[in-house]
């Protein structure tokens, strides 16, 4: 893992949030998409190096709805660049860590990601992050 690539925070309403992260930055997201496979809309916010990822449901059924409903809005995930997701799972497993995904899927951002489950890193969603090339 070579940095953090973005935080990742649910929220109920992308237009609400947009404004207050627009306000919090003092600049606009430099980037919004739907991924549809995952049921979700984002924004995307730079601050400095760091990004922010704000993340919308858009079915009942998605992750991000169940985080909703269970823990309200807030941190959902942090993820981490990776150079090669492939290698950094195999490590990972032989550490013993659960990974969701084995097998990378498209995220956000031209990004392949691979979630490890919270409940073997202290109740953190964590995401790996390649680079499509």
């Amino acid at each position: 893992m070579r940095k953090i690539e973005h935080i990742g925070i649910a929220v109920n309403s992308l237009e609400t949030s947009n404004l207050l992260f627009e306000k919090l930055f003092g600049n606009p997201p430099y980037k919004q998409e739907e991924v549809a496979s995952e049921g979700v809309k984002t924004s995307f916010f730079m601050n400095g190096p760091n990004k922010i990822e704000l993340l919308e449901a858009t079915n009942p059924d998605s992750p991000i709805a169940k985080f909703l409903e269970k823990k309200g809005e807030g941190i959902h995930h942090i993820a981490f660049d990776v150079e090669n997701i492939v290698t950094e799972v195999t490590r990972l497993k032989n550490e013993g860590f659960t990974i969701l995904n084995e097998t990378p899927k498209k995220g956000a951002d031209n990004k392949l990601v691979v979630f490890l489950h919270p409940k073997g890193t202290n109740g953190v969603l964590i995401e790996l992050c390649q680079e499509i090339q």
